[in-house]
């Protein structure tokens, strides 16, 4: 007689599993000082100053230095309450990766985790969850049951599609609902058609947005287990390959170095911070990464 298959995991027991493996490790190794994690550019306008050459361009005000001939640059407070908003693509491709350590997961536990840690700072967190479609906008809130919230919604498995996926509409969903300025993670596996790029700039200039690319090793190098037949997780075309043969094997993996130096450029041109976590990164060690990039950055 088989054995059950094993229980979903609910909610609580997601936050209190990230607590002990993730949390408490982050606090021991950042000494619970999130800024340089969370923290960019405050919200609220102090003062202008004249540009220096560590500074981030972004925050160049083009009328000032327009009248002075000199680059000026504005400054802000932190803002001690943050918003920060979470738009993650469900989109199929996204339940790539094995067993229990798909790209999916990796988007729950990364969201779960995140989420804890602002609001058990007083911060606010809202989320839009994405498949082609808006499938639910958890406005902000704080508090560990609006944490619970959040995770059952990413518990829900999300509805099958047979369409490519398009960020374009996750992005302006981004733009048309956050009005104040807030911290913005996009979190994706950037398998998408073209044409999100300039809603994401736009969204940049509005708000501080860091964008995390969520991937699989196998994305990027294909395994030698010989014929095998390969399906879009998106559109459900199948084809046959062998994948023994090394020129089929090279090409792929110059196709994916490619597109990750497409991507790359993207980003920057659009003023994003990028990050990447593979399915299989340790979290703690992904999110110091993180804090690390993020501190150079601000510096």
């Amino acid at each position: 007689m088989s054995s059950p298959a094993a229980a979903e995991p609910t909610p609580e027991q997601v936050l209190r599993r990230l607590d002990w493996q993730v949390v408490r490790r982050l606090d021991g190794l950042l000494q619970g000082d999130y800024r340089t994690l969370f923290y960019g550019a405050g919200v609220d306008f102090a003062d202008l100053r004249e540009y220096q050459a560590e500074d981030d361009a972004r925050y160049i005000d083009w009328n000032v230095t327009a009248r002075m001939h000199t680059l000026y640059v504005r400054e802000y407070l932190e803002d001690r309450e943050l918003t920060a908003w979470m738009l993650l693509d469900r989109s199929p491709s996204m339940a790539f990766g094995r067993d229990e350590h798909t790209k999916g997961h990796v988007l729950v536990d990364l969201v779960t985790t995140l989420s804890h840690l602002f609001t058990r700072r007083g911060n606010r967190v809202g989320a839009i969850l994405y498949n082609n479609v808006v499938e639910r906008t958890v406005p902000p809130g704080g508090g560990r049951r609006h944490v619970l919230r959040l995770v059952r919604e990413l518990l829900n498995p999300p509805a099958r599609t047979r369409t490519a996926t398009d960020l374009n509409g996750l992005i302006q969903t981004g733009l048309n609902t956050i009005k104040r300025r807030s911290m913005v993670f996009l979190v994706s596996d950037f398998l998408s058609e073209p044409g999100w790029e300039r809603p994401l700039s736009l969204l940049c200039r509005r708000h501080d947005v860091v964008a995390i690319r969520v991937w699989d090793p196998r994305e990027v190098e294909f395994p030698d287990v010989g014929v095998m037949v390969l399906e879009d997780s998106e559109t459900g075309e199948q084809v046959l390959v062998d994948s023994s043969d090394p020129v089929l094997r090279r090409r792929f993996a110059e196709a994916a170095r490619s597109r990750e130096e497409r991507l790359a450029a993207t980003l920057r041109r659009a003023g994003v911070d990028p990050f990447a976590i593979s399915t299989e990164d340790d979290l703690v060690s992904a999110l110091v990464r993180m804090a690390g990039q993020r501190k150079r950055r601000v510096r």
